[in-house]
């Protein structure tokens, strides 16, 4: 499978971008928006897209014409403002959804944000009220790919940490803000892609006691 990064360059799509590589049956196509990181990818010999997400939808489709699923990974970081935020979090997904229809790329896996779909409850977690636009912007774009057609996955992690996967976790609903660690949210991407019956379902993951592949089946 040619799998499409979009955000190959941050960290969750850094460490998805080398497991694929390492797996025997998918191939990375890494969609980066600055010509400084493009040597890196291609010294490790990972097709490479320089993409604007700011740019145009037609941009974004004409590089996943290739692909047979998209990876939407990207974000503004958390050092820019909620312009940035909502031009690359909302905005730039749902172009890319839209870029991803018009190539006839069917299917697309979000990594989102953990208890995102309870943004407009009372009792949504706490993490959300000191991160407001990113909040809005993820729950908005997860609603927009709900509605979209595509054969769409949401993964909702809990706060990322750089601690090495286990390859354990735990999946539902709705979970409390716990930790997983990048690598197993990207190994959890992969399990996704390999799994039709992770098609339609939007959930949170954190750190849990159950094998990536049998957690993702008791959705």
């Amino acid at each position: 499978m040619n799998v499409l990064i979009i955000g190959a360059n941050g960290q969750i799509g850094q460490r998805l971008v080398r497991k694929l590589q390492e797996s025997s049956q998918h191939n990375p196509i890494a969609v980066i928006r600055k010509e400084e990181q493009l040597a890196r990818f291609e010294e490790q010999g990972v097709k490479t897209a320089l993409v604007d997400l700011e740019g145009s939808i037609d941009d974004i489709a004409n590089v996943a014409k290739n692909a047979d699923a998209v990876v939407f990974t990207a974000g503004s970081g958390g050092h820019t403002g909620a312009d940035k935020t909502m031009l690359i979090d909302l905005d730039g997904a749902i172009k890319s959804m839209k870029a991803a229809k018009q190539a006839g790329v069917k299917r697309f896996i979000m990594v989102s944000g953990i208890g995102v779909h309870r943004w407009h409850d009372n009792n949504h977690l706490e993490w959300m009220d000191s991160s407001p636009y990113y909040s809005a912007a993820k729950y908005y774009a997860d609603v927009w790919l709900e509605r979209s057609g595509l054969d769409y996955t949401i993964i909702r992690p809990g706060s990322l940490t750089n601690d090495p996967g286990t390859g354990k976790v735990k999946v539902a609903d709705d979970l409390e803000h716990e930790q997983i660690s990048r690598e197993d949210v990207a190994s959890g991407i992969i399990a996704s892609l390999e799994d039709d019956q992770t098609i339609g379902k939007a959930f949170d993951m954190i750190n849990g006691e159950t094998p990536i592949v049998e957690a993702l089946k008791t959705l």
